[in-house]
């Protein structure tokens, strides 16, 4: 199996359960990120995740090819990029967090998006 076909399993299903949760429950969700950013650990611990799967992900998939295998790519260097600023700048984060936050048609926006992308990632995962 092509680290393609195994990292869109893996991510397919992740985004997708993450941005339906986001949808189902966004007080929910809400009161969760405002937990997250308010505390430098829990903000640390997030940048280390995301940092580790970033790396996982460029070690393995850094491929630009000019087809459907570059979005996961692209989610590499971002969370990549994303795990950084979360343990480097927290004071950056929780702005970016609140301004998100402010603005409730654009997390049902992330939702459906990401719900749509980790629907995409899983039938070129398994089908």
């Amino acid at each position: 199996m092509s680290s393609t076909i195994l990292i869109a399993k893996l991510m397919g299903p992740l985004l997708a359960v993450a941005g339906l949760v986001g949808l189902l429950n966004p007080k929910g969700v809400e009161a969760m990120a405002r937990e997250i950013m308010a505390s430098r650990a829990l903000l640390f611990i997030a940048g280390v995740l995301a940092l580790l799967a970033g790396l996982a992900i460029v070690n393995t998939h850094n491929h630009w090819a000019s087809d459907w295998s570059l979005i996961i790519t692209l989610f590499g260097w971002l969370a990549l990029i994303g795990g950084v600023i979360r343990m480097g700048f927290p004071a950056l984060t929780r702005s970016i967090g609140e301004a998100m936050l402010a603005n409730a048609t654009m997390l049902r926006v992330i939702g459906g998006l990401q719900v749509a992308l980790g629907a995409f990632l899983m039938v070129k995962g398994y089908a």
